[in-house]
């Protein structure tokens, strides 16, 4: 690939370990960025989150014009974009981690605390789980069946259904990934989940959405 692509950078993610998971899937120009003007040159964008809701979306909103340059570049000129953990969230009508915060509001839902039913189910879902794609997703050009790496305590309930592209369990249903026009999210940590995540990355890097 030798297109360029921007990785957020505004203090809530893991950037090393997605620059190299980047690299290693075969990306060739990986800018590492807070620049809204690079973001607005970019043909790929990936969004990474580590941390609450709350202090990635005031971590994101901090960066003078980066919101607009998402905005911009993702919605109005729809390149590929892939959020990832928090990243995915962020696409959320709003998240509910420490108090309500307003998110990017790309794939309508809230982000919602991991309540499971049964006390033994330990909160953060946190490990190896399937990643099970929905009848309609099964095409998808970037998203297959398999086993990655999850990490959180909160999970995002999408207001339409068929946005959500993939589910996993964890004494009840989660969202593993959304999918909407050039849009992904995914819940789960693809620069963790060893062959499984590369292949993913090497997906979205040969995905040509248009």
């Amino acid at each position: 690939m030798a297109e360029a692509l921007a990785l957020i950078d505004y203090g809530a993610g893991n950037l090393h370990s997605v620059y190299n998971a980047l690299k290693a899937a075969g990306a060739e120009h990986v800018a590492v960025t807070s620049d809204p003007k690079l973001v607005r040159g970019a043909q790929r964008i990936v969004l990474p989150g580590v941390g609450s809701f709350k202090a990635c979306a005031k971590g994101l909103r901090a960066i003078p014009g980066m919101v607009e340059a998402l905005q911009q570049r993702v919605i109005g000129d729809a390149v590929p974009f892939l959020g990832i953990c928090v990243g995915m969230q962020l696409l959320a009508t709003r998240g509910l981690e420490h108090g309500a915060t307003r998110g990017l509001g790309w794939i309508e839902g809230e982000v919602h605390l991991i309540e499971p039913a049964d006390p033994s189910i330990k909160v953060p879902h946190m490990g190896w789980n399937d990643v099970a794609l929905l009848p309609h997703a099964r095409n998808h050009p970037v998203l297959e069946e398999g086993e990655a790496y999850f990490l959180h305590s909160y999970h995002f309930e999408a207001s339409d259904g068929h946005e959500v592209a993939a589910m996993t369990d964890h004494g009840e249903g989660l969202v593993a990934a959304v999918a909407k026009d050039n849009m992904i999210g995914v819940q789960f940590h693809p620069e963790k989940s060893q062959a499984y995540g590369l292949a993913t990355l090497e997906r979205f890097l040969n995905w040509d959405p248009k």
